[in-house]
């Protein structure tokens, strides 16, 4: 394959290309210029199955009582907590998430997630950031 042309510029050849939509450009210039956008990776035919099983699952949303939804206070504890950002840095807890986030039927994921220590540890970890 040869060189490509910058497809922000059109005059440079490209040297980079852009993480996110794969876009070559040829500067920093040009990719701040082109991130004045928003852009996106581009989706393949090859991977339109995977990408669909991607999208958010439209699912009622159910809360049995108060106590069961994190108060703003809590959610600033869990953002600020250095353990917590560290454990989300595992990328099998981050796949798990998504797992369980994206499921069909996440009560039955997340059941299963609980087995897993790494899941289990994290979940106790939430838990004492948040408190009673």
């Amino acid at each position: 394959m040869g060189p490509r042309q910058c497809r922000v510029c059109n005059e440079a050849q490209s040297k980079y290309k852009c993480p996110s939509c794969l876009v070559p450009y040829c500067s920093l210039a040009c990719f701040k210029r082109h991130k004045e956008a928003p852009c996106a990776k581009p989706v393949s035919p090859d991977h339109s199955e995977a990408a669909s099983q991607e999208l958010p699952v439209d699912r009622p949303f159910n809360i049995d009582g108060p106590r069961d939804v994190v108060q703003q206070g809590q959610l600033e504890l869990l953002a600020s907590s250095s353990e917590i950002r560290d454990a989300l840095m595992d990328e099998s807890l981050q796949k798990l998430i998504c797992k369980i986030d994206g499921s069909a039927d996440p009560d039955s994921d997340l059941e299963k997630a609980m087995e897993v220590e790494t899941f289990r540890l994290f979940t106790d970890k939430i838990l004492s950031a948040i408190g009673p």
